[in-house]
């Protein structure tokens, strides 16, 4: 969560942002309950952080965008290819062979808008530690 913080106030935020984002970390810093719970309040609050930069500052961590697309090949290219080897190759036991090749789709788009994201200096310099 540290590292998190650092590299936020690193980016210069808007004082509204910046008092969102400690009324996050206040709810964080006063919760009473138990240390696993605990743990998943800091969870919770750096999802929130990350959509509140997301949304107010169009700023996004490192990787973002290739996680997100990764996801998106596998299931938008990957099945539809595995599909189109099952067929054509007469045994839908090839259908798993297109996720790898979806996988690598989706990976490629998204490091092109990671680094046009980083290019236009709205990316964060953490990596979800």
């Amino acid at each position: 969560m540290r590292t998190l913080l650092i590299s936020i106030e690193k980016k210069g935020i808007p004082a509204s942002v910046e008092s969102k984002i400690n009324e996050i970390m206040t709810g964080v810093n006063e919760f009473p309950g138990p240390d696993p719970l605990l743990i998943k309040q800091i969870k919770l609050a750096k999802t929130s952080i990350l959509k509140l930069l997301e949304k107010e500052l169009n700023i996004f961590p490192k990787n973002h965008f290739q996680t997100q697309w990764m996801a998106l090949g596998m299931s938008v290219f990957g099945l539809p290819m595995g599909v189109a080897f099952g067929l054509s190759f007469g045994n839908l036991a090839f259908l798993g062979i297109g996720i790898p090749f979806g996988m690598a789709i989706g990976i490629a788009v998204g490091n092109s808008k990671d680094k046009e994201v980083e290019k236009e200096g709205r990316q964060l310099d953490w990596g979800g530690e």
